[in-house]
Formats: C-alpha cells, structure tokens, sequence
C-alpha cells in the first residue's frame, strides 16, 4: 500500500521561504514520476513541478521556475519542495502525487497529469502580502 504524507506548509510573508516535504512508504518502483500539484480556492488543480526518477529529470510551471526546486532523496524515500521567493498567489493547498511504474524513458509525461496514481493528503500554504 503506498502512502504519501505531506509536511512542511504553513504561514509565510510575501518574500519567504517554505520547504515541502512527502515521505512515500511502500513504494519499490525504479521508473516513476513524482510531483507538486497545488489547488487554491476556486480554482482548478495544477502541477507545479516534477521529478522522472530515471536521470532526475524536472519539470516546472511557468509561474515557479528560478524560484522553487524540487528534489528527492532516495535513501530517505521523499520529496522535496524548496519554495523561495514567496508571493500571494502560491497560496493554495499543495500535494505530492507519485505514479506506478512506467516504461523507462516516460520523464515527458511526468509534467502532465496522467500518470499520477497516488496522492497525499494536502498540506496548506499561505502568503501574506
């Protein structure tokens, strides 16, 4: 069974910094897809950034390249969100998604929806300006 567990949000002034963590259990896959995935209020989810685990390779929404970085540490079985440079509209309810095992050579499709099987619970981040 595999759980994704979210920490790390909470309460930051415009300017801030939070770091997002997921740490996954029960997951063996060698080729997969994980990710950032936010939802304000009112508003339709989106991906934030993704991580291909073969090779690393990243993927980033527009409105967060050059101030967030994801990453993963393996020995440790989670994924991290590095959040700087904090503005009003990342406020939203953030989740870690992972994807079952895909044929290697799939990093392109970690930057879309598809592949994402399993969730976390969310956790909140909010921006005051």
């Amino acid at each position: 069974q595999v759980q994704l567990v979210e920490s790390g949000g909470g309460s930051v002034q415009a300017g801030g910094s939070l770091r997002l963590s997921c740490a996954a259990s029960g997951y063996t896959y060698s080729s997969y897809c994980m990710g950032w995935f936010r939802q304000a209020p009112g508003k339709e989810r989106e991906g934030v950034a993704h991580i291909y685990s073969r090779g690393g390779s990243t993927y980033y929404a527009n409105s967060v390249k050059g101030r967030f970085t994801i990453s993963q540490d393996n020995a440790k079985n989670t994924l991290y969100l590095q959040m700087n440079s904090l503005k009003p509209e990342d406020t939203a309810m953030y989740y870690c998604a992972a994807s079952a095992e895909l044929p290697w050579g799939s990093g392109a499709v970690c930057a879309t929806s598809r592949p994402y099987n399993y969730w976390g619970q969310g956790t909140q981040v909010t921006v005051s300006s």
